[in-house]
């Protein structure tokens, strides 16, 4: 399946732009995604935290993608 994947903060350096389209299993979950996001991109592995947000409402682990899925990825945010 081919997701396009949203990327903000940090994570747009990483995967160099707000966006990027990968190719991928059917079948594949959110865990899955971020497992291969980390050897992909190792740089995310350095996150203190990475979220998944599929369809504006964050990810949950065992969720399975599909193509017609918006995902973004949500880094780590600081301030005060």
């Amino acid at each position: 399946m081919q997701l396009n994947i949203l990327a903000f903060g940090i994570t747009k350096d990483i995967v160099g732009g707000s966006s990027v389209e990968v190719q991928l299993p059917d079948g594949l979950s959110v865990a899955q995604l971020k497992e291969w996001l980390g050897t992909k991109y190792p740089a995310m592995q350095e996150l203190k935290s990475l979220l998944i947000a599929v369809n504006e409402e964050y990810g949950d682990d065992t969720y399975i993608l599909t193509e017609k899925d918006e995902i973004a990825l949500i880094p780590p945010v600081s301030g005060g």
